[in-house]
């Protein structure tokens, strides 16, 4: 991960000691020309209630400018605008603080989750890089912090192939006891900043060595040096026999780039299998198109032909027109038939599965446009069983915003289905979950199993899959649920039970993301 993150990987600070201030307020109903706090850049004017068009403070880099930019952007385009307070900007002393502090709703959900969680911003230059080639700076294995307070409580989820993590001999499930002498359970600030500096390293070359404990046998250092790694997002799949049927299985991690090109070899290896069991639960998101090109792979064109993948709905100034492409809202994103040249040609046409149903693996950080295929798929009548715990509710998406060097990211659309269907939250929820939840589904409540390897047939929750679809997707054969339940929310701080976790990863792998075009 990069050092320009703050916001949805501000949470990656998983061990901060100290949270952010929020911002302060001015007089309303008059212009006013305030001096600038310390460090907060030069002055300006400001009209309470008064947003003039962004493109007046473009590119403007004084802090004053930056903030009025966002100000007005937020104006024009954040989805829920209206609920966003307007004091001085220039009593906030820096632009995240005004941006990260002021420029968000403050309502929250039915659960009592915050109703925006996702604000987050990235440097413009990295930002380009990770969405464009997959590549972030790591060491190749995904961590699951699954306690944030001593005594915390690290683990891998799962290694990526080539990569230092993988030519080291790790492997999932191995949990983190130390790093270079300091204990995961160290208070200290020393000890804080050591943590951090080697779960979310900021520089390739960088080296650390760690102490992990597998779950079987005895402790094992490894020296890991960080890397500009090139994720795998399809990391595995097989297809499994089941009496005389063939069950395919599909280990799905992230939306980006060059995740078309492996999802189409994928689902040609999968060909005649039926049915399959699409494993989500790391997948934070990335490009919607993309999740609406595997959605049509899935199904076939039976079921999604002349349907629509996701309509956006903006705010209320927007209510026929992308404010941003330009393009009408309806009938919304399309079930894309064909490549459209993020890591092949464009043009192609897509294989398919034409399977009437399908299986989820999912998590709490099974996010955004990965929930987009769930959602997308249930309006046009393909069934959807879930298997796993609550998804982590992110019906919202965004345009990257750039400015002075930083792009930006704030609600800004929702997405609903063929069925004008939008509304979870909460996250989609296995139906046998106690508890309040948003949206259940027909499936089983499990915990991740981190004893066993991804594709493991006794792993948990491949097991619970195929267990299921022998009974007949009968939900009296669920076991006992124990996914993390539905309205829980991950963050910083906050602490878990071993039933489920939160992962890291850059916004280019995570989130509901569109392309300008």
């Amino acid at each position: 991960m990069g050092n320009g993150v703050r916001g949805a990987l501000a949470g990656a600070m998983v061990f901060a000691l100290a949270a952010c201030g929020g911002g302060g307020s001015g007089p309303g109903g008059v212009a006013t020309t305030v001096p600038p706090p310390p460090g907060g850049g030069s002055t300006g004017t400001y009209t309470p209630g008064v947003f003039p068009s962004r493109t007046t403070f473009a590119g403007q880099c004084t802090a004053f400018n930056e903030k009025m930019f966002l100000r007005s952007w937020t104006n024009e385009l954040y989805l829920w605008y209206n609920e966003v307070p307007d004091p001085n900007p220039n009593a906030s002393t820096t632009v995240e603080d005004y941006f990260f502090d002021v420029l968000i709703t403050p309502q929250m959900t039915t659960s009592g989750s915050p109703k925006d969680r996702f604000h987050f911003t990235f440097d413009t230059a990295e930002w380009q890089a990770l969405s464009q080639s997959g590549q972030s700076i790591g060491y190749g294995a995904e961590l699951m912090i699954l306690e944030f307070d001593p005594p915390r409580r690290a683990v891998v989820a799962y290694v990526e192939p080539g990569t230092p993590a993988s030519v080291a001999g790790l492997t999932r499930g191995m949990e983190v006891l130390s790093v270079d002498g300091v204990g995961i359970n160290d208070t200290t600030q020393a000890g804080v900043n050591k943590l951090n500096a080697a779960f979310f390293p900021a520089a390739a070359g960088q080296t650390f060595t760690f102490v992990f404990r597998p779950p079987s046998g005895s402790d094992v250092s490894k020296q890991l040096t960080t890397a500009n790694i090139t994720h795998k997002p399809v990391l595995f799949d097989n297809t499994i026999a089941q009496g005389a049927d063939s069950v395919g299985y599909l280990v799905f991690n992230d939306h980006i780039a060059t995740a078309e090109q492996q999802l189409i070899a994928a689902i040609n290896r999968l060909q005649g299998v039926d049915d399959l069991i699409l494993d989500i639960r790391y997948n934070g998101g990335g490009f919607l198109d993309m999740a609406s090109e595997l959605a049509f792979m899935i199904a076939g064109p039976t079921q999604t032909t002349g349907q629509t993948f996701e309509r956006l709905m903006f705010n209320n100034k927007h209510p026929t027109t992308d404010p941003v492409s330009g393009d009408p809202l309806s009938p919304g994103t399309p079930f894309h038939a064909t490549t459209l040249g993020f890591s092949t040609t464009a043009g192609q046409p897509l294989p398919t599965l034409g399977l009437s149903r399908v299986y989820v693996i999912t998590g709490p950080n099974t996010c955004s446009a990965s929930e987009s295929i769930i959602n997308s798929l249930r309006g046009v009548n393909v069934q959807v069983f879930q298997i796993g715990s609550t998804t982590c509710g992110k019906p919202y998406g965004f345009y990257p915003q750039d400015n002075c060097g930083t792009t930006y990211f704030s609600i800004q659309f929702q997405g609903v289905n063929a069925m004008s269907f939008g509304d979870y939250p909460d996250g989609f929820a296995p139906q046998n979950q106690s508890g309040p939840r948003s949206v259940p589904l027909a499936g089983c409540s499990i915990a991740d199993d981190f004893t066993k390897e991804l594709g493991d047939q006794l792993e948990a929750r491949l097991k619970g899959a195929l267990d299921f679809r022998a009974s007949g997707n009968n939900l009296a054969s669920c076991p006992t649920a124990t996914g993390l339940a539905p309205g829980a929310r991950l963050k910083p701080g906050q602490a878990l039970s071993m039933a489920d976790g939160k992962m890291f990863k850059s916004p280019a792998r995570e989130n509901r993301i569109l392309r300008q075009h």
